[in-house]
């Protein structure tokens, strides 16, 4: 896609997504707006899906990633995955239409509730990942429970997609603890995705305010941290594209950001 394409997606395309995105996000989350249909279709899950991206590891990066040291004029935008699965739907479409890629660090629970969404985000060209089965505060937990929560987000995902997920965030943390950060090794995760730009769209400061966060702070190589589930999160996503792009940034998959 062209620069002018991608502009031009953002301010008219992304207005569509929006309107329906905050009458759902806005109102008691009720069923998904007309316009969300055309995701489903564009992205149709195989037959035989193909077995989704394993974890891998950069050498020369550390154990715990906040942002990329690569240099290149990218970001990642990283949303821990649960919520009300219509704004997760808005906030996929909102991306996409601006040729934005993102990744998602779900909650195992919650695609216990809505199993669907792991196949939706991959065929999006996102990247899916771990961010605990129950959303607990991980680095309190003793070490049988902290594990527990690791390996059965880690088995939904397996069983949803025929992996563990590329990456693993801890639940109600910005970084792990050393003994979370070695069980998630032990779980098959070679490093612990953090972040250096916290947006704190999860206080619902409202949408300017998210996007005002997001741009003081940005820069290139930066892991962006924000979350499915929120209005303001929904809102706010065309500005920061805009931005983002306002700067010559792409905003692609953590996996493309490190490689």
């Amino acid at each position: 896609m062209t620069e002018t394409d991608r502009r031009g997606a953002l301010r008219a395309g992304a207005a569509l997504a929006v309107a329906g995105a905050l009458t759902a996000g806005c109102s008691s989350f009720g069923a998904a707006p007309a316009d969300q249909a055309a995701p489903a279709a564009r992205h149709p899950a195989a037959k035989t899906p193909r077995a989704a991206p394993a974890p891998r590891r950069f050498p020369g990066l550390p154990d715990q990633i906040t942002h990329s040291p690569r240099g290149r004029p990218q970001v990642a935008l990283t949303f821990h995955g649960q919520g009300d699965p219509a704004t997760a739907r808005s906030l996929l479409t909102i991306a996409e239409k601006a040729d934005a890629r993102i990744t998602v660090l779900a909650v195992g629970s919650w695609l216990d509730e809505h199993p669907e969404l792991a196949r939706r985000i991959l065929d999006g060209g996102h990247d899916l990942g771990n961010h605990t089965h129950h959303h607990r505060t991980i680095n309190d937990l003793p070490e049988a429970d902290a594990y527990a929560e690791i390996t059965g987000c880690a088995d939904r995902l397996r069983r949803l997609t025929g992996s563990i997920g590329t990456w693993f965030r801890p639940s109600r943390a910005e970084t792990a603890t050393p003994l979370v950060a070695r069980l998630a090794r032990r779980a098959g995760y070679p490093h612990v995705l953090s972040y250096d730009v916290d947006s704190l769209d999860f206080t619902s400061p409202g949408a300017p305010a998210v996007t005002r966060k997001i741009a003081s702070e940005v820069r290139p190589g930066s892991v962006v941290s924000l979350h499915f589930g929120y209005a303001d999160t929904v809102a706010a996503l065309p500005a920061v594209l805009e931005e983002l792009d306002r700067r010559d940034l792409r905003a692609v998959t953590t996996t493309e950001l490190l490689t």
